[in-house]
């Protein structure tokens, strides 16, 4: 017996030591999220398809060379001055080199400008998706670690409310308790078993979603400690926050960009009436065995080339361009307004950040004193339903009120660190260091 006790403590060392050593932080995660998750590496895709605007609207003021070349052979019949037919047969070739270089073209000028704003607006697109990302990341942790906390403490309940129930059963059965007790824990009993399992069910489905983000299942996690202290906010003034919000905010910038692009499609779609000029150049040569036409057999050969200046200058089009400049005069208009409404709901989220972040400090402060009350409470009870003074239900609340204290405790922390991550994604400010930060309040899951 006493080497099995060795061989199984030792086995429970290890697969101890292997769990904690193959736990996954937050870090971790939101690595295997950037290497997996389809909406940022879409986001990826966005940008470098977007960056390839720039050149394409450099290429339309840039030289073109076109190089074109041809082979034919003609046969027929032919008749002349009234003779017979013959067959006739001509050979031909050619080919020649055409360049042209820009040398004016309003629209072109103004769609590079265009392209350069449209690289800008996908950055900041591509730096909003890094944003979601930690955010999402983030939040699937975090509602995995309040899942499972939510478990452990039922199943913490449950195991309590057995040995409550235990107890009034042998009271019973000496007689220093009456069957209302052994009712009541019963049904207690029961109630907590069915909580467990919604808390079992609840895990699935958040294990589930962040497995939908990581590609894989998520294994062992490690969790918030329970003496951790949450960072402060810096400056502790909500209209900073708010002020900063309105200006910095990725949606924001999202937001001035496009409206930038909105102009420069005006300015673009007006230069459709401005006249173009090119500088072209060309050579080629050209051969003939002689003409299906002519009964002489005489070939040519024939090198050419020319230089000019091509000027093309716009009068009417239908009135489609007039078109297009109202259409996006308009679509510039509602550019400006979503700029505002976007300036809006950035300062509407920082200030419910900030108060999230306050409100939640406060309520962590308050869940941990309930805590420390709540197993004063829970001892006092138990002493009293043994001498007589309290009755088996007062436990039983008592017991209650502390798992739920528990269980609301680690969902407010969760909570908590979540509005602080929102309060500096709305300024900006989100970064993976605030990822690492995060990092150092956990522990190894027990």
């Amino acid at each position: 017996m006493k080497d099995k006790s060795r061989v199984l403590l030792i086995g429970c060392v290890v697969l101890l030591w292997v769990s904690q050593a193959s736990a996954d932080d937050l870090v971790g995660v939101y690595r295997k999220a950037q290497a997996h998750d389809p909406a940022y590496r879409a986001a990826a895709y966005a940008l470098r398809a977007a960056m390839e605007r720039v050149p394409q609207a450099r290429a339309t003021l840039l030289p073109a060379v076109n190089l074109v070349s041809g082979n034919s052979k003609q046969t027929g019949l032919a008749s002349f001055n009234d003779a017979a037919n013959l067959d006739r047969h001509v050979n031909s070739w050619n080919w020649s080199l055409q360049i042209t270089q820009p040398l004016w073209r309003a629209a072109s000028w103004v769609s590079l400008n265009q392209a350069e704003q449209q690289e800008l607006l996908a950055r900041s697109q591509y730096q909003l998706a890094e944003q979601d990302l930690i955010l999402r990341t983030t939040q699937s942790y975090m509602d995995v670690l309040v899942a499972r906390e939510a478990a452990r403490v039922a199943l913490l309940q449950v195991s309590s409310v057995e040995q409550q129930l235990g107890l009034a059963r042998r009271n019973f059965e000496v007689g220093t308790a009456t069957v209302t007790d052994v009712y009541e824990a019963q049904a207690r009993l029961d109630l907590s078993r069915a909580q467990a399992v919604a808390a079992r069910s609840e895990v699935d489905n958040k294990d589930a979603e962040l497995a939908r983000m990581l590609g894989e299942p998520a294994q062992v996690l490690m969790r918030l400690g329970d003496n951790s202290r949450l960072p402060a906010l810096q400056p502790e003034n909500v209209q900073s926050w708010a002020d900063s919000a309105r200006e910095q905010s990725l949606q924001v910038r999202v937001a001035q960009t496009a409206l930038e692009v909105a102009e420069h499609e005006i300015t673009k779609n007006q230069a459709a009436h401005s006249p173009s000029l090119d500088l072209t150049a060309g050579y080629g040569r050209n051969f003939a065995s002689g003409s299906i036409s002519s009964p002489a057999d005489i070939s040519t050969r024939v090198r050419s080339s020319q230089v000019g200046l091509s000027l093309s200058v716009p009068i009417f089009s239908g009135g489609g361009i007039q078109s297009r400049v109202r259409e996006s005069i308009a679509l510039k208009d509602k550019a400006e307004e979503d700029l505002e409404a976007v300036r809006r709901q950035a300062v509407t989220q920082a200030r419910q950040a900030f108060s999230g972040v306050v409100n939640g400090q406060a309520q962590v402060d308050a869940l941990a004193s309930a805590i420390f009350s709540s197993k004063s409470a829970v001892d006092a009870n138990k002493i009293g339903y043994r001498i007589g003074t309290r009755i088996n239900i007062d436990v039983l609340n008592a017991e209650q009120q502390l798992y739920a204290a528990q269980r609301d405790l680690h969902k407010a922390r969760a909570d908590t660190l979540m509005q602080s991550l929102r309060l500096k994604a709305a300024n900006a400010t989100l970064a993976e260091t605030d990822l690492y930060a995060i990092n150092n309040l956990l522990e190894s899951a027990p």
